[in-house]
């Protein structure tokens, strides 16, 4: 079942134009929102960043997206596919409605909400090997477009498609001023002795829930140093551990970039600490 601007429909009768403005210009943004027994993780921090990408993209926002609807409606397409007692992923997209060509004909927005099962109530820690290598044939623009969650994801794309070619787990994308900005999947940390490092927004880096979760982890626990800075691809060779952060996986360790191996002891220590605050809510 699909919620389709408020009506909830059969997948197969879930309809969307031809001439809709996401699938012909990209004009669209989504949230991916991870669900536990009813209960939406982070929910403000999506609800918060739904609208600013929606501001920044122009959109009308309705008088109706209060955080208590938008919730009402993430829980009822969550009843409607049988998922209340299990773990299951939501992606919640806003378009443009149609009209226009690159200027649009109205700001008005359509919506379309979806779930899916997952497997896991909780995050797992992953150990399994997992290699991952620079992606340089395409770069990603510093600037605030690049912090929203848009249905632009051509770099993402190309991104894995190469990684799939070459047998790389995942690829990390750099800026035009050659700074690694994330990974195609999720956003970037470095472990170096107690400091752990992250790029900072204004690199371009998608504004993640995780990693503002993170962020405040690192903050309040006694022994790790936070740092927000620019990270140079030859940082990565001299890191303790690196790891990718995104709301459908929690943490995954990189074991290996070129001829670096890594360890996983910050990653383990970090990711049970997430478990408890996702508890908590």
């Amino acid at each position: 079942m699909i919620n389709l601007n408020g009506k909830i429909v059969k997948k197969e009768n879930a309809k969307l134009s031809v001439a809709n403005r996401g699938f012909s210009y990209g004009d669209s943004v989504f949230e991916t929102i991870r669900v536990i027994s009813g209960k939406i993780m982070f929910w403000e921090d999506h609800y918060f960043r739904l609208m600013a990408s929606m501001r920044i993209m122009r959109m009308e926002i309705p008088s109706s997206f209060s955080p208590e609807f938008l919730e009402a409606e993430i829980k009822g397409i969550i009843e409607a596919n049988d998922l209340s007692t299990s773990p299951c992923r939501i992606k919640f997209s806003v378009y443009r409605l149609q009209g226009g060509y690159y200027t649009p004909a109205t700001r008005d927005i359509g919506y379309v909400i979806s779930a899916e099962p997952m497997e896991n109530s909780f995050y797992l820690f992953n150990d399994d090997p997992y290699e991952i290598e620079l992606f340089k044939d395409h770069y990603v623009t510093s600037g605030l477009l690049s912090t929203i969650k848009s249905n632009n994801r051509a770099v993402n794309v190309l991104g894995s498609i190469y990684a799939s070619e070459n047998g790389y787990n995942n690829c990390l994308l750099i800026n035009e001023k050659k700074s690694v900005v994330e990974a195609l999947n999720g956003n970037l940390f470095l472990v170096k002795g107690t400091t752990v490092k992250t790029p900072p927004l204004s690199d371009g880096v998608l504004t993640g829930i995780i990693r503002k979760q993170l962020i405040n982890i690192v903050k309040k626990t006694e022994g790790y140093n936070l740092e927000e800075s620019s990270i140079s691809p030859f940082e990565l060779q001299k890191a303790d551990e690196l790891f990718i952060t995104n709301v459908a996986l929690g943490i995954q360790p990189v074991s290996k970039y070129r001829k670096k191996d890594f360890s996983h002891k910050v990653s383990k220590d970090l990711l049970s600490k997430l478990n408890v605050k996702a508890r908590l809510g």
